[in-house]
């Protein structure tokens, strides 16, 4: 219904000097769906209120909404060209009035939870890089074709962006960041299998997929939902923190795509969070995450961890054990060097997570699971409370060498949901009581006792990927070495 209206912005993006990556085609169309999105949503608070005998109060002021400057109609519903900005005129008023009028929100809105100050967050990081105003205004037009009024809509809208992420996350490093393999994600919640009423949280949410794919988790096994389960999932079950701009807005979007109308989304750097600071009430029944790894954090970011480290993932570790409640569920994506490093912070990590968490379940990840990520990564599942007993090790084996081509698909996870359930072994999975680990060391390594781990035979596409990865590593570190220089 929507797709081409997709391809024609894309195509237009294509042609933007401004817009170079498929991050900037991302962003762009990010804040443009979002006031389109808006302009439904008053539409259908003001037939409501219309309907109640009630006066609606806009949220925005008319010379800023979008039946007023981007798409005003005649008579006849269609575009009335002589009301139409475009050229300069259309860029000037969107760079010079309209983000600095919706930045201004972030000051006026009552609480962070509030559509109002999602406006004024999202336009208070938001650059206009469509340069040429003709090229915003077919983009426009083309947005303009979409719409957010029925379910059915919102669910196609939805899907379509999740391929633009999708898209985005294999465009490059960078893009990789945003986004974790859908089919991995919704193994990670069928085995941590939450239920309506429980806080789901996710400090480091990118792109928001654990959150949306934990929505439709929910509505998927409660189809008959009350009105107040369904407030309950709308205004308090999903938690998301995001540090980068672009991240944060895509967060906003997907949420409100897959039906979440007003995300509880912060866009904030989680671990400023002092941890001797939290309280029950900031606590959580399920923490879902891929936090970002191989990034370093400053030292007065470090001082508000008891384990202090540079690694950004051992710093969120530590948050999302302390964020949950006594009895919460996590499930958490982490290098696989997690499990084996010597240094301090590794093996006290590890430590404290086997005396403070039930760790039941750790499951392997092929290389390539990750497409453009030259490392391989392990999902932990825990339980805050309780110390850990045994650990009942998975090693996924796809049969195929995974790529661009080849992405990990739920069927491939299918097996591990089915036998994580009863903690079976197999010929990909066995246990491991916690008195046999060395008590000195705290060494988690993958040692599949039947058979050793499978040797797979990478593709020369999948090679090519992780030597641009890894040129680009280095090329960041050369330039930090230069720059002290």
């Amino acid at each position: 219904m929507f797709e081409q209206a997709f391809r024609n912005i894309d195509d237009v993006l294509w042609k933007e000097a401004g817009c170079t990556t498929e991050l900037d085609y991302t962003e762009q169309t990010s804040w443009l769906l979002f006031l389109k999105y808006l302009d439904g949503l008053e539409q259908d608070r003001a037939d409501e209120a219309a309907l109640e005998g009630k006066k609606y109060t806009y949220i925005l002021d008319q010379p800023y909404r979008w039946e007023v400057w981007a798409a005003p109609k005649g008579k006849d519903g269609k575009l009335d060209h002589n009301k139409a900005l475009t050229g300069d005129d259309l860029r000037d008023f969107v760079d010079r009035k309209l983000i600095p009028y919706l930045h201004a929100f972030k000051q006026r809105a009552s609480g962070p939870n509030t559509i109002e100050y999602k406006i004024g967050e999202i336009f208070g990081e938001i650059k206009n890089k469509i340069q040429s105003g003709y090229n915003l205004r077919e983009i426009i037009d083309h947005v303009d074709e979409l719409r957010f009024r029925s379910q059915a809509e919102k669910h196609e809208l939805s899907h379509l962006y999740e391929a633009k992420i999708k898209n985005m996350g294999n465009a490059g490093r960078n893009g990789g960041e945003y986004y974790t393999p859908r089919p991995l994600i919704r193994a990670m919640i069928q085995v941590v299998k939450p239920e309506i009423g429980e806080r789901i949280y996710d400090g480091a949410c990118g792109s928001a997929g654990f959150l949306c794919e934990a929505y439709d988790y929910l509505k998927t096994t409660h189809p008959k939902r009350t009105t107040a389960q369904d407030r309950t999932l709308q205004e308090r079950t999903f938690y998301g923190k995001e540090k980068k701009s672009l991240a944060y807005v895509i967060a906003i979007m997907n949420m409100i795509l897959h039906g979440i109308e007003a995300p509880n989304i912060l866009h904030t750097n989680t671990l400023t969070k002092n941890l001797a600071d939290v309280q029950e009430k900031d606590r959580y029944d399920i923490v879902l995450a891929n936090p970002p790894f191989g990034g370093k954090e400053r030292p007065e970011v470090q001082q508000n961890f008891p384990i202090r480290t540079g690694e950004t993932a051992y710093l969120f570790l530590q948050h999302f054990i302390k964020l949950l409640r006594a009895g919460g569920r996590g499930a958490v994506v982490i290098k696989n060097t997690f499990l084996s490093n010597t240094d301090n912070a590794s093996v006290s990590l590890r430590k404290s997570l086997l005396e403070s968490c039930n760790l039941h379940t750790i499951l392997d990840c092929p290389r390539g699971t990750f497409i453009g990520a030259g490392v391989k990564t392990v999902v932990l599942f825990f339980e805050k409370g309780s110390p850990t007993r045994k650990i009942w090790y998975y090693q996924l084996d796809p049969g195929r060498s995974m790529g661009k081509t080849n992405p990990l698909n739920d069927a491939d996870l299918a097996e591990f949901v089915d036998l994580q359930a009863s903690k079976a072994e197999s010929p990909k999975s066995w246990r491991v009581a916690v008195q046999d680990v060395d008590q000195a060391t705290f060494d988690l390594s993958l040692k599949n006792p039947n058979g050793g781990e499978v040797v797979t035979h990478r593709s020369p596409e999948e090679i090519l990927d992780e030597i641009v990865v890894l040129d680009a590593e280095s090329a960041d570190v050369l330039a930090s070495i230069r720059a002290l220089l």
